[in-house]
This record gives structure tokens, sequence and C-alpha cells, in this order.
């Protein structure tokens, strides 16, 4: 379920990073993530399920976005083996085009590697041009449609993966994107 939603702003140019801090999701920080759960997803995750998730730290880790002590975005990732899979990513919408989700997404592939993940999976509204475009950046490449994924709306998802994580050429990936993206990159 890792997809974001379009901005619900007219707002089209680049806006300045928002600053941000990078901290691992704890069960204070739920009540802001539902915020934004509700407000960007027909069918939110709740409360129970991201407790189940957030406590299963050896084979999960989430991720909590904030600026000036409000959660603003957040995302999760769930390894196993050599694999990882972007559970989700999710950025308040009046943050978006704030570069969150760029620093979400890079401390979560940041997390598959250090995990020795040696690939990672995702999906994605096929609707969903701008998520897939930030996606792309971080070396996920579409690979099949899972049909009517998305119960609550009938939407299908695009199935991406990244390949190499452990490589040379996403080791370069990763210092190029640095030099776009602003820090904090990674959880403190």
């Amino acid at each position: 379920m890792a997809t974001l939603h379009p901005p619900r702003t007219s707002h089209d140019g680049p806006l300045p990073p928002l600053p941000i801090e990078l901290l691992p999701m704890r069960r204070r920080h739920l009540g802001q993530v539902l915020d934004i759960e509700r407000r960007v997803y027909p069918r939110p995750w709740t409360m129970a399920l991201f407790l189940s998730e957030i406590v299963q730290r050896s084979t999960r880790f989430y991720v909590v976005a904030r600026s000036s002590r409000r959660v603003v975005g957040y995302g999760g990732l769930m390894a196993f083996g050599d694999e990882a899979h972007i559970t989700n990513v999710a950025v308040d919408p009046d943050h978006h085009r704030r570069k969150v989700a760029s620093r979400v997404m890079y401390a979560l592939v940041t997390e598959a590697r250090r995990r020795d993940a040696t690939a990672c999976t995702l999906e994605v509204r096929v609707a969903n041009h701008k998520a897939q475009h930030l996606y792309q950046q971080f070396g996920f490449a579409p690979v099949g449609i899972r049909k009517n994924y998305y119960a609550e709306t009938g939407e299908d998802a695009l199935i991406m993966w990244a390949e190499g994580l452990r490589g040379e050429a996403y080791d370069r990936r990763l210092s190029d994107l640095a030099l776009r993206i602003p820090t904090p990159r990674e959880v403190r």
C-alpha cells in the first residue's frame, strides 16, 4: 500500500524543503499518524494494525517525519531474508512537495540495505504518477499489475521492484539522490 496521493492545493511549482526530523515510529506518534491516514487513504490502517507492525522490530521498520513536533509523514518497511517490502508511505497533504516523502523513502531503502536486502518491492495506485516518479528515482521499476488491489475503490496496483540494492550502481544512485534530497535522510 505504498502510495502517495496528489496534493490538494493548486501549487505545482517547487516549494522549499520542510525542516523535519526522522524518528522511529512509536506508539506516541500513532494519533497523528492516524490523522494523516484518514486524510490520504479511503480505507486507513487502524491503530491495532500499526501497533502490530511497530512491535515487530526484527522484521519491520517504521519511521515518522516530524516538523515542529508534529508528524507530517511516515513510512514502513518489512524485511525478510534478502528482500524488503515498503508497506506504506504517506505525507500530510498540507506538506506535499516539500521533500518529506523523498526523505522517508531514502530512510526506508537505507534501512533495507542495512538489513542486507538485495531487492525491494512496493505497490502503488496505477493512476498515481507522482508517487511512481518518486519511486523510479529510487530505482523501482514496474513489473506487473495487481487487479482491484485497492478494494475500497477497485483500483489496480502497479507492482514495482528495485533490484541490486547492495551493488555499486545502487550506491551511486543513492549518492546522486543525496545531492538532491535535503537532510535529514536517515533516522537519528
